[in-house]
């Protein structure tokens, strides 16, 4: 080997070593307390991009250090291979998914060991694979036994020229375009297969056990979107009953109008000749916007009136029932009683169509003489009840329990929780997916296909629609078989599972990826279960992060594992933009490709560029010219570490500046790490780097110094950079591997500083700095801080009424 740095040259010897050694092949060892890392898979969509870098390479350094500090640790890898990008590539290129995929697979595997990153090869999960999949159903079979998987007539986002539903990523644009084809989608309603997530709705409200983001946190809480009220049954005038619920049943004698979702199934029957005209035309253009959109606050509010009458249940008032679409089908019954008077939106809305606004709740200080609202007024706790019947008077804060327990005793109403939260719709009209293991029997319906015939694998034989339809519907063998129960023949079910479904379970898959007879090894799943630290970005927040978290609860009701949550400690990663400033993409011509970087520069240097440029929770613009500060870093690493030193002289007070560096440096890095704080970290080593350069330049610290510095220099970067600390560690006559080696520990002694720079204040303006003993007591910084000469001065003699000592930063004199 050569003594100049040549990271190509180094990194792919220590990779060939690790991989011949099996370095990072975990297995279970109790003797060791465990650390379960892991960070979110990547989909195979052909080449690494510096994201995939920028996620990974900083968890792989945390897992390396939890490894360092004496911990067991797992850190696999695997890929989410089903999917629609798959299916398109397919479709455009003629060439089917599967070998589209596991080219694409074989390619990033490639890529990602030139990263030197950590992973556990032997426990590579692909969930496009059978043996993978073959789980997946058997998960599906399992939630429907459990009652918790069940199909229903539901309207789902549907392209009219492909002729398929499409997920909510495959709607594209403010016009909400199919992105296979451009077309405008619409509203239809198919039968489709559902999770029923909102069981566990309270229960994934519940973050008491787990250490997550507070963000991601308020995000699934306002996803799940809990609230208390009353479930109330307005009746229309033929007698259809209309559920709504309601947060504030105190005030249903302020409704003077219902509204319905546009997709209402009651809509069409209560409509009138009249009005049957505007009413289709206002649907049609409803199902061109999103959920989003149609919820959006500050938008104009749009609606037209069925011609249809309600009775309120509480005064027998007959109040006019129209459609608008900002009431939503997903959220509770899709149908609301407005209050105008009380509720912003249904102010605006009834201001715009003329529509009656009758308070029923008093504020403060208001009277009957004060003449129309000029606002809705919507406090839960400050005034009282207005034409209310016989609540009339009742403080508000009292109204609504007293008004539901009345609802209750009449049989009108009850109380009731709602949840913005709505089951899991994992239908996907696709070929690219793991198949529903369902048939369907003319006699006994939807049959479950038995284990011992899982796993039903996705025909290869399969010639994909110009239009987009899954080639399934039209593939006879795999349509036609036999009733599992009967024996008669029945149909397949030609839909596939959301691909959100195969990564709900992955880290469960990786403790055993080869195991015929579990989905995972049980003795596996008690030693490393559950994860311990999960890295991924905050986009996942409220899909995979919420279903995987439904996912394991489900897990524990049906004996797989003992505990509730799936990953004990979440952190999100930010995102490497482009030097422009902006999101990375090709049409912008702003992307980073990891490869040519790694063969410019090494793996170790954009590893350390990645770790350094930015704070990793909130990531930042690539910069070209930044990378050369970490590749400066290096080669100074590699100077110091191939370096022959003898001191020409030892003076003591220089040792002792290098060790308390060494050791001061060896506190930060490791508090750092702790907090995912590579940034700093990395600053931190340069400071340890430019003191052994200054040392070498004098050679007056001592052997044993130097040694313990350039040693404790390799162990903290390691984490970080591992080919070139392996390297030096080795050509320093070490033991393999440096990766194996325990963590320094900093000696608070060695660490503490001889002086410190005492800043003294004089009414909270710096008048003075001064070096002063460190460890002094309260008292003695004092009297120092009241002798000086600049306080004294500005002090004019005046007798100070107050000392504040900050110990170990600065006195302020309060004259």
């Amino acid at each position: 080997m050569s003594n100049t740095y040549n990271p190509n040259e180094i990194e792919a010897k220590w990779q060939k070593r690790w991989e011949e050694t099996e370095l990072y092949r975990q297995v279970i060892d109790k003797s060791r307390p465990k650390h379960y890392a892991l960070t979110m898979l990547p989909y195979p969509s052909g080449d690494l991009h510096i994201g995939h870098w920028y996620a990974m390479t900083p968890s792989d350094a945390r897992a390396r250090y939890m490894r360092m500090k004496g911990y067991n640790v797992l850190f696999p890898m695997g890929f989410d291979a089903f999917g629609l990008p798959a299916e398109n590539a397919a479709i455009k290129n003629r060439t089917h998914p599967a070998k589209w995929t596991y080219a694409n697979i074989e390619r990033m595997r490639r890529q990602l060991r030139s990263m030197g990153a950590m992973f556990d090869w032997e426990r590579a999960a692909v969930s496009a694979d059978p043996a993978y999949y073959k789980w997946t159903q058997w998960f599906f079979k399992k939630l429907m036994a459990m009652g918790l998987a069940y199909r229903k007539l539901s309207a789902v986002d549907f392209c009219p020229l492909c002729n398929t539903t499409l997920a909510r990523e495959q709607v594209w644009g403010e016009d909400r375009h199919c992105e296979r084809c451009g077309t405008p989608v619409i509203k239809k309603d198919l039968e489709q297969w559902f999770f029923k997530t909102t069981d566990y709705a309270e229960e994934l409200l519940d973050f008491s056990q787990i250490e997550w983001p507070e963000r991601v946190k308020v995000m699934q809480t306002n996803w799940i979107g809990r609230s208390t009220g009353a479930d109330v049954t307005f009746h229309t005038e033929q007698g259809d009953p209309i559920e709504i619920f309601t947060t504030r049943p105190d005030t249903l004698w302020g409704a003077t109008f219902m509204v319905l979702a546009p997709e209402h199934p009651l809509v069409d029957k209560i409509t009138s000749a009249a009005q049957r005209g505007a009413v289709d035309t206002y649907i049609e253009q409803a199902q061109h916007l999103t959920d989003i959109d149609r919820e959006t606050a500050d938008r104009e509010k749009t609606g037209v009136f069925t011609g249809a009458y309600a009775i309120n249940p509480v005064n027998q008032a007959r109040i006019p029932i129209w459609i608008a679409d900002y009431v939503l089908m997903s959220y509770g019954s899709g149908a609301i009683m407005a209050v105008p008077a009380h509720d912003e939106r249904d102010f605006e809305f009834a201001r715009k169509f003329g529509l009656d606004i009758v308070e029923v709740i008093r504020m403060p200080g208001r009277s009957d003489t004060d003449g129309e609202l000029g606002a809705a007024y919507t406090s839960k706790t400050e005034g009282h009840l207005v034409n209310s019947g016989a609540f009339s008077g009742t403080a508000v804060a009292e109204a609504i329990g007293k008004v539901t327990a009345w609802l209750e005793e009449k049989g009108i109403g009850k109380g009731a929780v709602n949840y913005r939260l709505r089951d899991w719709l994992i239908s996907r009209q696709r070929y690219w997916g793991a198949p529903i293991p369902v048939v369907y029997c003319p006699e006994h319906g939807a049959v479950p296909v038995p284990d011992e015939q899982l796993p039903v694998m996705l025909p290869e034989d399969v010639e994909f629609m110009p239009t987009g339809e899954s080639p399934l519907k039209f593939h006879e063998e795999f349509i036609h078989t036999e009733c599992p129960l009967c024996g008669q023949p029945a149909l397949r079910e030609t839909d596939t599972m959301d691909t959100f479904m195969c990564s709900s379970w992955y880290q469960y898959r990786y403790l055993s990826p080869h195991d015929d007879r579990h989905p995972f090894d049980p003795e596996e799943g008690t030693y490393w279960l559950p994860v311990d630290q999960y890295t991924g970005g905050i986009e996942h927040a409220t899909m995979h992060l919420i279903y995987t978290r439904f996912f394991t609860k489900a897990m524990r009701e049906m004996g797989l594992v003992t505990f509730d949550e799936p990953m004990m400690r979440l952190y999100n990663q930010g995102m490497v933009l482009g030097e422009d400033g902006e999101k990375m993409s090709k049409s912008r011509g702003n992307v980073v490709a990891p490869d040519a970087l790694v063969q410019k520069y090494g793996a170790d240097t954009v590893r350390t560029y990645l770790m350094f440029f930015a704070r990793w929770d909130q990531g930042g613009p690539w910069n070209y010219d930044g990378i050369k500060g970490p590749q400066r870093l290096l080669n100074d690493v590699w100077e110091l570490g191939t370096a022959v030193y003898t001191p020409h002289t030892e003076e003591a007070a220089a040792t002792r500046t290098l060790r308390r560096k060494t050791h001061q440096v060896i506190r930060k890095v490791t508090e750092d790490m702790e907090s995912f704080s590579f940034n700093t970290a990395v600053a931190a080593i340069m400071e340890l780097r430019n003191a052994l350069t200054e040392a070498r330049k004098a050679a007056n610290v001592s052997q044993a110094a130097w040694n313990e510095a350039v040693d404790t220099l390799l162990l903290l970067l390691a984490p970080i950079a591992p080919h070139i600390t392996e390297e030096l560690w080795a050509r320093r006559g070490q033991a393999y591997s440096i990766h194996q080696q325990p963590w320094p520990v900093w000696d608070e002694a060695v660490a503490k500083e001889d002086t410190i720079t005492l800043v003294v204040q004089v009414n909270g303006r710096v008048r003075d700095k001064l070096d002063v003993a460190a460890g002094l007591d309260d008292e003695a910084v004092k009297q120092i801080a009241l002798s000086s000469d600049k306080a004294q001065g500005w002090l004019e003699g005046k007798q100070p009424r107050k000392v504040i000592v900050v110990r170990g930063k600065l006195v302020n004199i309060v004259v």
